[in-house]
């Protein structure tokens, strides 16, 4: 009788404890029986004898241990932090001596921006798989397939990269609608106004502020997660430090340089990821995988969720997900929104030249799908593997939505080894996007802030004014008369100041003599110090954003989402004010605030229909589900295009085509004095113009009509293949046998080896190429029979910042 009640105690003992092991309330993901079709009948084949030989061992050495446990020291990460910060510092005085020595242009303002506006194509692809891969990339990407499967990178995947392929779009059309502007505010101030200017900086500023917080909340929590002792409050300024320390030195074009080595070291960690859990070339014992065979047998033996919001039969080897597709979706929205009112994009496309921009987008847009694909399906997939072979999940739901599924991963499988690698992942990952959100920030404050309404060069300039003359750039009746500025480039006086300043030991500099753009210079050195300001006030903001997210108790997850209700409403506006003429100020306004509003009131509505409603204990459970994020993205984004283009239609009528033209003057006065669009058009459309001699809307239009159908094409066929062809293909299939994930998984593997070779030779070599061309025109320059013998010799050791003689 004593016995029975042993048992009896024992029982009810083990009863009370599965629900602490596997989390109160979670599903309960153990079987011992695979997953099928329910068509073919209740399942009676039992998983292979490799599940259960791991769960007993795992059992009889009592190895079983929920969460990330931190074992790096604070002294080998503050090694590993020190070490990338001198590492990216110095890239960045690397191409700050290139650009001194071969571009001359080192310390001019727009170079600090745009890099010079000539970046290849290999350099802007690798730039936009490095801004583009935060560690939302790293670490959602793996949420999302340890909750749906297979096809959570997928949708990751797809989700995020259309959106960069369709920006090669607007990428032609800015460069050839306002070749001069460096930020698309500024564009949206010359076509609509100080008004709807000032309402679009809030929204860009709420972009970056929000990617920001993302990149900083997924790096700490990784970061707190791996390294003993280390708190949240020090991995924060760690972070922030690491960022502007490069950024500072070397702006926009640092970051080109600095994202080409962070992209090529992100891919060749991945590979040894994908690697270690498909090949396990060391035989390492903690390894249950080492096949895609081997990783199915325990995806087969562990149940996905069912129900409203789970996947079809409890597999996680359907593309029948409602989870999965919900996520597809706001994935999708709230991602055009990121990248269409992220100052950090229009960059890019500023800094390319026209038809590399469009190619740049593309196979960047490509290159970096193969980074949330490949590394969910081998970590996310890896994180419910591991747990199948363990019997109980390894994580619980809060630190699920952390990220810490591929951190559990790497450090379950390669030990110290992958918490390096996760440690250096996330590095490279908050240092290209923050460097890059960090000089967004900064140029809207220089362009669109101060230089706009704080201290503005003219006050009184009108449209079609040059800045230097105040005269009209063309010809125009009752004028007083047209621009005749000297060009800055074939100035002799700007020459000699140059020259006067380098042979200046002292650290003050005398000023410019120059009666034409002397002046100009002064107030471009004045923007260019407050530009150093600005970058490390925006990157020392970042700290309290974070520690905000943080004691908010803000997750990746919510964040992610919450991008599209916020600024969803942005995303056709934006459009619209680049391609379409007769959009107004009215219709931008309507479009962007009151997108905004609906999606806000529809996210919040539905978040109050849950148990606890919108209280503070419950707001961000709530409010961060899927079907309350679902609504306002699709609001959001809906109401914003609708408005937008409703006000415009009823506010103007149709246009003639001189109106349209007029219109579009008004981004083509957008221009710097010192380094007119003009000129650099010149080389890329073989025309032999002066200065003031702009070439026409239609003749600039027919230049460039490949490349605007190139990007045109391109948009529609991976649209269609992404959101359509490739999602409709697996749905043919339930669920996925042995052999259809062998092929799922060897796309994955194939798309990342590919890509890697891609974005690791193809920007060097470009780049190279660029750079030896340039020399060889230096020296063609510095022959005293093409310059004269006096400015020749003059010139022949110029290594000025400003300009290229």
């Amino acid at each position: 009788m004593e016995q029975l009640q042993i048992m009896l105690f024992l029982v009810c003992f083990t009863c009370q404890l599965l629900p602490i092991i596997k989390g109160e309330g979670e599903h309960n993901f153990f079987t011992e029986l695979k997953v099928k079709e329910a068509s073919e009948g209740a399942s009676s084949e039992r998983c292979n004898e490799r599940v259960f030989a791991a769960r007993t061992k795992a059992t009889e050495n009592e190895t079983v241990q929920v969460g990330v446990i931190p074992t790096v020291g604070l002294s080998e990460a503050f090694l590993i932090f020190v070490l990338v910060g001198i590492f990216s510092a110095g890239i960045a005085q690397g191409f700050h001596l290139i650009r001194k020595k071969f571009y001359h242009d080192a310390d001019n303002l727009d170079t600090a921006f745009d890099a010079g506006g000539q970046v290849s194509i290999g350099l802007t692809a690798t730039t936009i798989v490095s801004q583009w891969t935060w560690t939302a990339t790293l670490l959602q990407s793996c949420t999302v397939a340890s909750r749906f499967g297979i096809s959570g990178p997928y949708w990751y995947a797809c989700g995020a990269s259309i959106q960069i392929i369709i920006f090669s779009v607007l990428s032609i059309m800015l460069k050839t609608k306002a070749p001069g502007a460096k930020t698309f505010l500024q564009v949206v101030k010359a076509r609509f106004g100080k008004r709807t200017h000032l309402v679009f900086c809030m929204f860009a500023i709420f972009t970056n502020c929000i990617v920001m917080m993302m990149l900083m909340l997924g790096g700490t929590a990784v970061l707190n997660s791996l390294v003993k002792d280390l708190s949240i409050e020090l991995a924060c300024i760690i972070l922030a430090v690491v960022i502007g320390g490069y950024t500072l030195i070397g702006g926009l074009g640092a970051t080109f340089y600095v994202c080409y080595f962070n992209t090529a070291l992100i891919f060749i960690l991945i590979i040894i990821l994908v690697v270690e859990v498909f090949y396990n070339p060391t035989s390492n014992e903690d390894n249950p995988f080492g096949s895609s065979e081997a990783l199915f047998d325990f995806l087969t033996c562990w149940k996905a969720p069912e129900g409203t919001q789970g996947n079809s039969d409890g597999s996680f080897l359907t593309f029948f997900s409602t989870g999965g597709f919900i996520f597809g979706i706001v994935n999708i929205v709230g991602n055009f929104g990121a990248v269409f009112c992220d100052q950090a994009y229009w960059q890019s496309a500023v800094a390319a030249k026209p038809r590399q921009g469009v190619w740049g987008f593309i196979s960047g847009g490509l290159t970096w799908f193969a980074i949330p694909f490949t590394m969910a399906t081998t970590m996310g997939l890896g994180y419910l593997g591991l747990s199948s072979s363990q019997g109980i999940p390894l994580l619980t739901d809060d630190d699920i939505n952390k990220g810490l599924a591929a951190p559990l991963v790497a450090q379950r499988l390669l030990g110290s080894t992958g918490e390096y690698a996760m440690i250096i992942l996330v590095l490279m990952a908050v240092m290209s996007t923050g460097s890059a959100e960090v000089i967004a920030v900064a140029s809207l404050v220089i362009y669109d802030v101060y230089q706009a309404y704080i201290c503005p060069f003219r006050t009184d300039l009108k449209h079609g004014q040059c800045i230097l003359c105040m005269k009209h750039v063309t010809e125009k009746a009752g004028s007083d008369g047209k621009c005749t500025c000297e060009s800055y480039a074939g100035c002799r006086q700007c020459k000699l100041d140059m020259q006067t300043r380098l042979n200046t030991k002292s650290a003050i500099k005398p000023r410019y003599s120059c009666q034409t753009h002397g002046e100009y210079k002064e107030y471009q050195d004045h923007l260019l110090g407050y530009k150093n300001w600005w970058i490390v006030i925006c990157t020392f903001l970042t700290i309290p954003l974070c520690l905000f997210g943080w004691a908010v108790n803000l997750n990746l997850g919510w964040t992610y989402y919450f991008v599209g209700v916020l600024i969803g409403s942005s995303v056709f506006p934006v459009v619209f004010a680049v391609i379409w003429s007769r959009t107004t100020a009215a219709g931008m306004i309507s479009g962007v605030v009151g997108g905004c509003v609906c999606g806000l009131i529809s996210w919040l509505s539905y978040a109050s229909t849950y148990d606890g409603g919108l209280s503070a204990k419950t707001f961000i459970d709530n409010t961060g589900k899927d079907f309350p994020m679902l609504t306002g993205n699709l609001v959001s984004i809906c109401m914003g295009g609708l408005l937008c283009g409703i006000v415009t239609l009823f506010t103007r009528k149709s246009m003639s085509k001189e109106e349209v033209e007029e219109e579009w003057e008004k981004t083509r006065d957008i221009d710097n004095p010192l380094s007119p669009w003009v000129n650099a058009f010149n080389e890329e459309m073989d025309l032999e113009i002066t200065q003031n001699e702009r070439p026409s809307q239609d003749l600039i239009n027919e230049k460039f009509r490949t490349a605007k159908m190139t990007a045109y094409a391109a948009t529609v066929f991976f649209t269609l293949l992404y959101v359509f062809i490739w999602p409709g293909s697996m749905l043919s299939v339930h669920i996925l046998d042995l052999s259809g994930f062998d092929v799922w998984t060897i796309i994955s593997r194939c798309w990342a080896f590919i890509a890697a070779i891609f974005i690791i030779t193809v920007p060097l070599v470009q780049e190279v190429f660029a750079i030896v061309k340039q020399a060889k025109k230096n020296k063609r320059n510095k022959n005293p029979q093409q310059n004269g013998p006096d400015l020749g010799k003059q010139n022949e050791n110029y290594t000025s910042e400003e300009v290229e003689l």
